[in-house]
Parts: C-alpha cells; sequence; structure tokens
C-alpha cells in the first residue's frame, strides 16, 4: 500500500496529538498524588525539599499543550495537502 504526501503529516499529527494528551493526563495524575501526599504526612519534608524528585506536573502539562497544538498545525497542513490533490 503506497501512501500519499498528505497522509503522512496527518499521522504524525494524530501522534503528537496523543501524545499531547497522554502528558496532559500524566501531568494532573502526578500534580493530585503531590498533593494527596502532602495532605496525609505530618511533616512537609517532601514539599519543601522536593525529595523525592519526581517530574514537575507544570512542565508535563506545558509539553502536552505544546504538542497538541503542533499536532493540530500538522494535521492541518496535512489535510490542506490532501485538499489540493
Amino acid at each position: 500500500m503506497v501512501l500519499q504526501g498528505w497522509v503522512v503529516p496527518v499521522i504524525i499529527g494524530g501522534v503528537f496529538i496523543i501524545l499531547g494528551l497522554g502528558a496532559l493526563i500524566w501531568g494532573k495524575r502526578e500534580e493530585k498524588s503531590y498533593y494527596d501526599v502532602l495532605t496525609t504526612r505530618e511533616d512537609l519534608r517532601e514539599f519543601f525539599s522536593r525529595w523525592p524528585g519526581r517530574p514537575e506536573p507544570g512542565a508535563l502539562k506545558a509539553g502536552g499543550w505544546i504538542a497538541i497544538a503542533v499536532g493540530v498545525m500538522i494535521g492541518l497542513v496535512g489535510g490542506l495537502f490532501g485538499m489540493n490533490s
């Protein structure tokens, strides 16, 4: 099966969107677990010392939004190429 030239950017855009959604969900889960740990601990050592290290939830969510934006743009470019061919 030979793919037309516009299908590949649409597939890559879809992969970026899926990865972005995954990063958003992962970031929300990390944030929730981080704050749940804070409410159950008597000392706030983890909050102040940032140990044990965890991926920063804000960075995961920001990266997710960036990946979604890139995926949408790539998908739109691929769709425009598909309409012109």
